[in-house]
């Protein structure tokens, strides 16, 4: 019989991911595991927030002195921007956060970190976007910061696709005030004369099998992306491994996320 753990005490910093549902995520144990690979004495657990419950529950988290962070995922990384005193550049153009933390100075900063975990995906593999033509496949959440974080990289260019097409320019004009030299479009799906396919798009989670992209081959010199993380072998990857292709797994999105939004609440690594 187990009567005592060394993982937590009274001692310990907690942060919480906020969400409803909350079931699906996986980022308590892999949170948790940065800040103790980190030598931190902390870790993070998961919340179930109701809609209804949300501007009560969050302003009653942050006042517990022992709580350092909050990340919250879907439905709530728009609302959750009116509890930060700073917003960073990122989150400013998305319209939208993903990780809370306290400042340092009594107050409570933000910032969105998906689009910045898909470039240090990439700055891992030793691939980068500088000067390359890139297709965005969605431009919801994930392929808004997605856009808006390559749109720092010095991309030559960026085609959008998304279902919703005021939302695909929505995306085309916060790219160009990030940089405004550019070439941005809405487009449809296509890899003729790309160098860097990305999917943002649901198309080919779990038990779906379709393509986000009809095409018949893959240039093997493409370099191809997906957000999906379940499955870590998606159809549009499967196509792409077929032909040859650079691979880039949702995976290596979420662990390069996890880095940097560690980093963020404070806890460096060496």
């Amino acid at each position: 019989m187990i009567h005592e753990v060394d993982y937590v005490s009274g001692h310990t910093r907690l942060y919480a991911i906020v969400g409803h549902p909350i079931e699906q995520v996986r980022s308590p144990e892999l949170f948790t595991a940065s800040f103790k690979s980190r030598g931190a004495d902390a870790l993070l657990v998961p919340f179930h927030v109701l809609p209804d419950e949300f501007e009560r529950t969050i302003p009653a988290l942050m006042a517990m002195p022992n709580l350092d962070g909050l990340i919250f995922t879907i439905p709530y990384k728009q609302k959750a921007m009116a509890y930060a005193d700073e917003i960073g550049a990122n989150a400013k153009i998305v319209g939208a956060i993903n990780a809370l933390a306290r400042n340092g100075a009594g107050g409570w900063k933000a910032d969105i970190f998906d689009g910045l975990g898909c470039v240090e995906g990439f700055r891992r593999r030793g691939l980068s976007f500088a000067g390359k033509r890139i297709m965005l496949i969605g431009a919801g959440g994930a392929g808004s910061a997605i856009g808006v974080a390559i749109a720092h990289e010095n991309p030559h260019s960026i085609q959008l696709y998304d279902l919703d097409v005021n939302r695909a320019l929505d995306l085309v004009r916060k790219i160009q005030s990030v940089d405004p030299s550019i070439q941005v479009e809405r487009t449809e799906p296509t890899v003729k004369e790309i160098d860097i396919l990305l999917n943002a798009s649901p198309v080919g989670m779990l038990d779906d099998d379709r393509m986000p992209i009809a095409v018949n081959t893959f240039d093997p010199a493409l370099v191809v992306f997906d957000a999906i993380v379940k499955p870590e072998t998606t159809p549009l990857l499967k196509k792409a491994h077929e032909a040859g292709c650079t691979l880039v797994r949702g995976r290596e999105m979420m662990m390069g996320q996890i880095s940097k939004m560690t980093d963020y609440f404070g806890f460096l690594s060496a």
